[in-house]
């Protein structure tokens, strides 16, 4: 199922992109290239705000930036573990990795078996893998 926006007419402030914006520049990654937007975009949208629209995004095989979504939820996820989920709600990425388990497809049930590992085991957080795409390029079961 894809949630393809007609079109993407830039950011009105893409520190702080709305949902609809977030959306539209997903299916339309080549009117705003990522290596454009401010340094470190990807940690600025990976909040609570933002990360149902990721999710989604994630979820969408025929996304263009499905890929970049997926990274947004594995920095998400270990900032919330990092943080004892002062960061982010316990309770929310939960639903999310059950959403996943119950409804993705193999890369996203990647990202949440590596999520219910990392809550077990906090000590397998490595920041090259979960912060700068390392899980992302090269999907596999951690643990």
């Amino acid at each position: 199922m894809s949630l393809q926006p007609a079109a993407f007419r830039g950011f009105a402030n893409p520190v702080d992109p709305t949902p609809a914006e977030l959306r539209a520049w997903a299916y339309h990654p080549d009117v705003t290239l990522l290596h454009t937007l401010p340094p470190d975009w990807d940690l600025l949208v990976s909040g609570d705000r933002l990360i149902g629209t990721l999710f989604d995004i994630a979820s969408d095989r025929s996304c263009p930036a499905r890929r970049f979504a997926l990274h947004c939820l594995y920095i998400y996820a270990a900032d919330g573990v990092r943080t004892n989920f002062r960061a982010h709600p316990r309770r929310r990425l939960r639903k999310f990795v059950e959403n996943a388990e119950q409804n993705g497809d193999e890369t996203l049930g990647f990202w949440a078996h590596n999520v219910r590992m990392l809550l077990a085991r906090p000590e397998l957080f490595d920041y090259h893998e979960w912060c700068e795409g390392g899980l992302v390029r090269n999907p596999r079961r951690i643990g």
